[in-house]
């Protein structure tokens, strides 16, 4: 049989992390592959209160088809989330998608035509990626150091691209490397893009998930033209199977995102938005998110502490301030898919960083995540992938005297 595909199913391909998550499922492995929030940190009984309420109060409606824009009482608590953060919006600026893997896809859909280029960090989001790959786009990364990305870099990607369609940054304890952009680069990259009249797409799923140094406003919060789309999530701060996410922007890009969301799904699930909106009510995020951060500050801590004991003192790496991951990097030659493959022989599972750089430019990194495995198995995982680092790196060594 023919299989009359589209032409851009070529460029869709199933995600690395996604498939090396199946791998680690098995009860032995400790990982520190996915971008898991804490299970035991989910509000449970709170959420079966909220649930109740919902379904004496409101039953019906929450069971019903609903608008695509969203449910305001929740829109309205999300615009006071922002306002907190230094994001003045009003629910008109506030789009509920299906988690914010969804707005990412969306803003592919609405920005994006075949050769476009979309100007990223290096390494950036793996599957902020596949989408833009499916969009046929060209990516045109920037280096970056322990400050985030690097703004001569993106002047000069900006004097090359000059018709580059929106620059994506995930300016908080970003994905994979953990670095956070610093204060002075987010009001330069404001600048830039009003310079060289370039969107921005801010993505900000961790930003929340501060436990260290001072708070940063978002990008934003300097936007001065509109030019900001800000999309986060209710993922790594409530529950991720909720599948609730969002993007804030001028109500002209909203309408345009709504028209194209009502082609893919009509509207976010209906009874998780209003379930979320009455724990807001009834319950105090904050006082939620402020046991998140106490457990994965404590979490990094001993990962942070066990890498300085066990690595390999020739391997470097990211000192988080939050979020979920830390980015190692490793001597040059030596390849991170092979030692992903070694420490899953010995039962602990990371990610190789390769398919986090677009252009394929780097292959000797590695994202470990402290969120998702107590701190008795972070030591031991640590400890496990340590002494395969010296056994490997040693084995370089030898080969290239």
């Amino acid at each position: 049989m023919e299989h009359k595909f589209a032409e851009r199913a070529r460029f869709v391909t199933s995600s690395e992390t996604r498939e090396i998550l199946k791998i680690t499922e098995r009860p032995e492995v400790i990982s520190f592959a996915g971008g898991l929030p804490a299970p035991e940190l989910f509000p449970i009984d709170p959420l079966k209160d909220a649930c109740n309420a919902v379904l004496n109060e409101d039953g019906a409606a929450a069971l019903q088809y609903s608008t695509t824009e969203g449910y305001i009482p929740l829109r309205e608590a999300i615009c006071q989330r922002m306002k907190m953060a230094g994001i003045d919006s009003s629910f008109e600026n506030v789009l509920i998608t299906s988690g914010s893997q969804q707005a990412i896809d969306l803003t592919g859909r609405l920005f994006i035509n075949e050769g476009d280029a979309i100007i990223c960090e290096s390494p950036t989001y793996l599957a902020a990626i596949n989408v833009f790959k499916s969009y046929k786009a060209q990516f045109i990364e920037v280096a970056m150091d322990e400050d985030g990305m690097l703004m001569e870099e993106l002047e000069k990607r900006l004097q090359e691209h000059p018709h580059a369609k929106f620059i994506y940054t995930i300016p908080d304890f970003q994905n994979p490397t953990g670095r956070t952009l610093k204060l002075e680069r987010r009001k330069r990259m404001i600048e830039l893009a009003n310079q060289y009249d370039v969107l921005i797409v801010e993505d900000n799923p961790y930003g929340a998930v501060r436990f260290a140094g001072e708070e940063i406003p978002p990008v934003k919060h300097f936007d001065t033209e509109g030019r900001v789309i800000y999309l986060s999530t209710f993922s790594k701060i409530f529950a991720p199977g909720l599948r609730l996410g969002w993007i804030c922007a001028d109500p002209f890009f909203i309408d345009k995102y709504v028209a194209f969301k009502q082609t893919a799904d009509l509207h976010t699930d209906s009874f998780a938005q209003r379930i979320t909106a009455k724990y807001m009510e009834l319950y105090d995020m904050e006082e939620h998110i402020h046991k998140i951060k106490a457990v994965y500050k404590e979490r990094c801590t001993a990962m942070l502490s066990c890498i300085e004991e066990f690595f390999p003192n020739n391997i470097s790496y990211s000192k988080p301030e939050g979020g979920l991951f830390i980015w190692v990097e490793l001597p040059e030659g030596i390849d991170s898919a092979h030692i992903f493959t070694e420490c899953l022989n010995n039962n602990v599972a990371c990610v190789p960083g390769a398919p986090f750089f677009p252009n394929g430019t780097q292959t000797n990194t590695l994202r470990l995540n402290y969120s998702n495995m107590s701190k008795k198995k972070i030591v031991e995982g640590v400890k496990r992938m340590g002494e395969v680092l010296h056994r490997e790196l040693q084995k370089d060594s030898m080969l290239t005297v």
